[in-house]
């Protein structure tokens, strides 16, 4: 049984150009506007932050906890977090500090680290949907369920075998339940199924019309599959958008690890003015 194209993890090949080396960090911090012009847009899972074998492990190292401080500060408040994460999760991670975030793939938006978190129109998954869903985590005890309200996710990370298995159980049920308005988000090594019609670009636009990111010139910086999104809307804002690992189709640049991320937002804070 093969699965539908959409719910396909893609290798990415065929988003990849023909020079896939990454670029010098400082040829990148070359291309970013002064911080008071900019709004910063940042992913976490491998762009900011490497991999763990189950997402409650990565570790967010405290230089890097310092360099989003200095920039949030330096850009006057126009840095975000954007993440297939809860805006809970997210605090987790990098507590003690908050940040401006946009959170369950565009479902969650909080414009002030202190400010209450809000829905951009985002409706939860259905209870008996997600119950389907749910079970498909007993197909192998590697199988990590993550609920995130507005959607669920299936790690595999430590099941790499059940990959198919996975995505031909989620078809099943697509397929019982053609009008189900769910949307599945194929990613490293995650099956992640959300509702239809927010994503995180959908989230970007909406921060984008507000205080203090309205106006300014974004940069945003991905890995993944869902990242795409925003990288397509980049040029709507004269904004630039970068890739981690591998070189993406209309990207400013790429970068090689979240290692070289963290370095070129520490050089931007010793070469950018305000």
């Amino acid at each position: 049984m093969t699965h539908d194209v959409a719910e396909r993890p893609k290798t990415m090949d065929n988003d990849i150009a023909a020079d896939d080396a990454p670029d010098s960090v400082p040829a990148l911090a070359a291309l970013i506007p002064p911080l008071g012009e900019t709004a910063i847009l940042l992913d976490i899972d491998g762009t900011l932050l490497d991999f763990a074998p189950t997402p409650r492990e990565v570790w967010v190292p405290p230089e890097l906890a310092v360099t989003l401080k200095q920039l949030h500060a330096r850009s006057n408040g126009a840095l975000a977090l954007v993440s297939g994460r809860s805006l809970n999760d997210i605090d987790l991670i990098f507590a003690p500090d908050l940040f401006p975030a946009i959170g369950g793939h565009g479902a969650e938006m909080r414009l002030q680290p202190d400010s209450e978190a809000v829905a951009t129109h985002s409706p939860p998954l259905d209870k008996e949907l997600k119950r389907r869903l749910a079970a498909i985590a007993k197909l192998s005890p590697g199988i990590l369920l993550e609920d995130k309200g507005y959607s669920l996710a299936l790690h595999y990370r430590l099941a790499p075998a059940a990959e198919k298995a996975i995505y031909e159980a989620v078809s099943l049920i697509r397929a019982e339940l053609p009008n189900a308005p769910i949307e599945v988000l194929p990613g490293k090594s995650v099956c992640e199924i959300k509702h239809a019609g927010f994503t995180k670009a959908s989230g970007v636009r909406e921060l984008m019309t507000q205080e203090p990111f309205k106006g300014r010139r974004p940069f945003f910086i991905g890995d993944d599959v869902t990242d795409e999104t925003v990288f397509a809307i980049m040029p709507d804002y004269n904004g630039f958008s970068f890739s981690v690992g591998r070189r993406a189709l209309g990207v400013a640049g790429q970068f090689g690890t979240p290692d070289d991320v963290r370095e070129f937002l520490a050089h931007l804070i010793d070469g950018k003015g305000t």
